[in-house]
């Protein structure tokens, strides 16, 4: 095996690919692991390659097909390791460039030795976080929604969030937008059309007609797409939902019990939980941010007062309350407890989204338990509400589905209908660009190049999405959240 700087195989055309960019790293994540994937993208590829694992020029492996070798440092000749390596031949392959995979054993020190050796291949440099991806979207391998679509399909944590982000990385939302752009695009071209050719009669009046009706059905269609109660942002950022209610009513409790670990310190003394305590739960495969808040109530104490004015910063934040009330505080007949609760509502002021707990049921009598149960169900204005026990865990399988229904309908189904928005980014263009749509209708009869202008406007707020049209100055905001290696 004859190491790079020997190698009479590799020709001058050869060494000046060697000298653009090429760029490798570590793609499978850090940590001891079985195997490990180390990722060669870039025009010296194929120098990386015969100098690591012996390949001579014209002989290079079937493309995507694993083959075993040994894989040696270019210069000493030392076998660092025995793996798989793959080759993939530009443009088939995830960048569009000519792209090499070593697979090799996960441990420390073969991944260190491999990574070392590549560096020292000429044209060869350690890859920034995102840059294989970068380099896809700019291959045109995908677009902008489906960069996102892959970056959140690799921060997935829920079952829900991996097929929303699926969904997108598959093209979905990137279609949709497309589809629109290129009605959009024939609109301007017949505006266009109608404003230079018109006068002489070679351009027929309807085609303006035809136009107005198909911007206000594209108008009509963004609008709709905008109204999703911003379900597919909810679902990818997680679903803020926040533990309220008075001073000990087992708001710590809940949380400790949802969480099933003491995340929060629980305590007899009124006041103890002053801060916000948040913590990740998956509820049924959706993402959920839960949080733990103070006791609301009047209180003299500085600290306390601090807490009190988070838990109301946080409540007003919350996608989702949890209202907690202590049971053996509520009046034993339905219409005094009816009107207890509505008070205590009223007094906490939770979000509209709001879901009652009625905590500490082992404090009561099984026969006001169920009389209240019966009796709360048909009094008007009262949320949805579960009778619980943190202590007994009495009720907390029904509270659990009332709970998962919530989220659920809050962040939706990934899969059904039509794609939904995931990024804020998305909501401003699109916000935009139907504002632009408006202005066509506004000047339609008034100005008609003023008219096409508000078209223009609104395709290019659409292609900013996708990436088809300026997209230079959102690229460092995506791609800095992708890790080395992708």
């Amino acid at each position: 095996m004859k190491s790079c700087r020997h190698s009479s195989s590799l020709d001058g055309a050869s060494v000046g690919m060697a000298d653009a960019d090429t760029i490798f790293a570590l793609s499978s994540g850090h940590g001891r692991c079985g195997v490990a994937v180390v990722r060669v993208s870039g025009p010296a590829s194929p120098t990386a390659l015969s100098c690591m694992a012996g390949f001579r020029r014209g002989l290079m492996p079937p493309p995507r097909t694993a083959v075993l070798r040994s894989i040696t440092d270019p210069h000493s000749n030392e076998v660092l390791d025995r793996g798989l390596v793959l080759w993939f031949p530009g443009p088939h392959s995830f960048s569009g460039e000519d792209s090499v995979e070593f697979h090799i054993h996960g441990g420390p020190a073969v991944i260190t030795s491999v990574l070392q050796a590549l560096g020292s291949v000429p044209g060869v440099r350690p890859a920034e976080a995102g840059e294989f991806t970068r380099r896809a979207f700019q291959a045109g391998k995908l677009d902008l929604t489906e960069v996102e679509g892959l970056g959140d399909l690799i921060h997935a944590e829920t079952e829900a969030q991996r097929r929303q982000a699926l969904r997108q990385m598959s093209g979905d939302l990137g279609r949709l937008y497309q589809a629109w752009s290129h009605r959009m695009k024939r609109c301007l071209a017949h505006v266009e059309a109608f404003i230079d050719f018109s006068e002489d009669e070679l351009i027929d009046d309807g085609i303006l007609t035809e136009v107005d009706r198909t911007v206000a059905q594209l108008q009509a269609e963004m609008e709709q797409h905008l109204k999703d109660e911003r379900r597919g942002e909810r679902l990818r950022t997680g679903v803020q939902v926040v533990i309220a209610g008075a001073t000990n009513a087992g708001k710590s409790s809940l949380l400790n019990t949802l969480c099933q670990r003491p995340a929060a310190i629980v305590s007899p003394i009124p006041g103890t939980t002053r801060d916000v305590v948040d913590t990740a739960l998956d509820i049924g495969g959706f993402p959920v941010l839960l949080s733990d808040t103070a006791g609301l109530r009047d209180s003299s104490d500085l600290v306390e007062r601090e807490g009190i004015r988070r838990a109301v910063e946080r409540l007003e934040q919350a996608d989702l309350t949890l209202m907690v009330v202590d049971c053996s505080h509520i009046p034993a007949d339905v219409q005094p407890a009816a009107s207890f609760l509505r008070e205590h509502l009223h007094k906490l002021m939770p979000s509209d989204q709001c879901l009652l707990v009625l905590n500490k049921t082992d404090l009561i009598a099984d026969s006001q338990r169920e009389k209240l149960a019966v009796g709360l169900q048909s009094v008007p204005g009262l949320p949805p509400f579960c009778l619980i026990s943190c202590q007994t865990h009495q009720g907390l399988t029904d509270f659990l589905t009332a709970l998962h229904s919530r989220v659920k309908t809050l962040c939706g189904n990934p899969l059904s209908g039509s794609p939904t928005l995931t990024q804020a980014r998305h909501r401003t263009h699109l916000q935009r660009s139907v504002a632009a749509l408006a202005q066509y209708q506004r000047y339609r009869d008034a100005d008609l190049a003023l008219a096409a202008e508000g078209v223009r406007l609104a395709l290019t707020c659409l292609g900013r999405i996708t990436g088809r049209v300026g997209a230079e100055e959102i690229l460092d905001i995506i791609f800095k959240d992708f890790c080395i290696g992708k």
